[in-house]
């Protein structure tokens, strides 16, 4: 299929229809995030698994998802973001469906495995997507709404997830989504073009050895270091939160499964406003990043330990409330993109990004897994139809981990630069001694 438009749509709204497809499939990719918290009863109940079977389930999403972002990029820029999208999308649907399909846990790991590694480019390649078609002015933009898509791919994997379990089954859900992300990887490849006709060719891929040089001028950057510590402790408590809420309301409140995912997302809901608006404050309002970061981050800290003060003691109106302002609070982390991107070379923008990122991803992989370990070493042998029930104390140790991530987070911050928003890299290297 050829679709004749010119260099004219350009920021029109066939470039929200060529952005919009990458999107979705970015809100599918961050769906499967947090999509394992709300079937983790069934995953025990089905594998006969324990909560490090389940935590080291959901963190293979992320090895998979770690490991290849940077590759993504490089890949995306050498090939194009439309046929990696497809590509990188059909091998998310065919790991959601393996998963609804395995017997044991080996293919329920491997289709995992495979989800993370699919959505790897999804990110990258909306964003490239959104360049292309949109004028520069409009990126920081559409940075922003991307991220919130994914934030409403979290918002889906509560309340009606739960509703599609209790409908298909957990097995029945997941056939389901890959097959919609097989639909929308076809219409990627058929429908999406990596930049209007007659645009001019944009520039050739960069060598290998020109991207490993910038990836470790960006390494040797030393504050690089600070955004990608905090991302890794603030997606540390973001990621086990996604995963350990549910679990905690099911066991603790006696929710059911709707219930409970319906308070889950209560975090989610208040991401989608406060995504934006940290942004909004940090580029005009306040026009600082670190500021912003840091108080919100300390904020973050103060809330998590009012929450494992109070588990399972607090009325469920007033938990409820403490997750909204727990999720307006959630918001620092989209700064960790921009702060990193501005204190190195412009050139390397995408790098510094990069490698951000994967320092959040990195930590959700190699936390959940001895969280769900924790909450083990405290199981008293209650079975509920052959699924494991935690008590308080179990998830008082686990979520005290988040806590502890999360003023690890707000003192990383002191150690950032403040970019005001603008690049600092060269003022940056004049202040280095010679």
């Amino acid at each position: 299929m050829r679709m004749r438009v010119s260099a004219d749509a350009v920021g029109t709204p066939l470039g929200w229809v060529m952005w919009a497809i990458p999107a979705f499939l970015f809100l599918i990719g961050f769906f499967h995030r947090a999509a394992p918290g709300v079937i983790a009863h069934d995953l025990m109940q089905a594998f006969d698994a324990t909560g490090a079977t389940v935590g080291l389930l959901a963190a293979t999403y992320f090895y998979s998802y770690a490991g290849l972002m940077v590759p993504a990029g490089l890949v995306i820029d050498t090939f194009g973001p439309r046929r990696v999208l497809a590509v990188g999308g059909a091998v998310m649907g065919l790991g959601a469906i393996m998963m609804g399909l395995a017997a044991g846990t080996p293919a329920l790991f491997v289709g995992r495995l495979l989800v993370g590694a699919g959505a790897s480019v999804t990110f990258v390649g909306a964003l490239k997507i959104a360049a292309a078609w949109f004028p520069p002015t409009r990126f920081g933009f559409l940075a922003a709404v991307t991220a919130t898509v994914g934030v409403l791919g979290a918002l889906i994997s509560t309340l009606p997830l739960a509703a599609l379990v209790q409908w298909m089954g957990w097995r029945g859900a997941f056939w389901g989504v890959g097959l919609v992300t097989l639909g929308a990887a076809t219409a990627c490849l058929v429908l999406v073009r990596d930049r209007p006709p007659g645009e001019a060719t944009a520039a050739p891929p960069p060598r290998f050895a020109a991207v490993v040089a910038g990836v470790g001028q960006v390494l040797r950057n030393p504050h690089t270091w600070p955004p990608c510590l905090a991302f890794f402790c603030l997606y540390t408590v973001a990621g086990n939160q996604m995963l350990w809420m549910v679990p905690y309301l099911r066991d603790v409140y006696g929710f059911g499964l709707t219930e409970a995912a319906f308070y889950a997302m209560a975090t989610s809901l208040a991401l989608l406003v406060a995504g934006p608006l940290t942004g909004l404050a940090s580029d005009r309002i306040v026009g600082r990043r670190k500021a912003v970061c840091l108080t919100l981050s300390s904020a973050q800290f103060v809330l998590w330990v009012v929450f494992v003060a109070t588990l399972g003691v607090l009325p469920p109106t007033m938990l409820y409330a403490l997750l909204v302002v727990m999720g307006l609070a959630g918001g620092a982390f989209v700064l960790v993109w921009p702060i990193a991107r501005e204190v190195n070379p412009p050139h390397l923008d995408g790098v510094a990004v990069a490698i951000a990122n994967f320092g959040g991803f990195l930590g959700a992989a190699l936390t959940q897994g001895p969280i769900g370990g924790l909450l083990d070493a405290r199981w008293s042998g209650v079975l509920v139809n052959g699924t494991r029930r935690y008590p308080v104390e179990a998830y008082r140790d686990g979520f005290g981990v988040c806590a502890a991530f999360a003023a690890a987070a707000a003192l990383i911050c002191l150690f950032m630069q403040e970019t005001y928003g603008r690049n600092i890299y060269d003022r940056l290297r004049g202040a280095e001694p010679a």
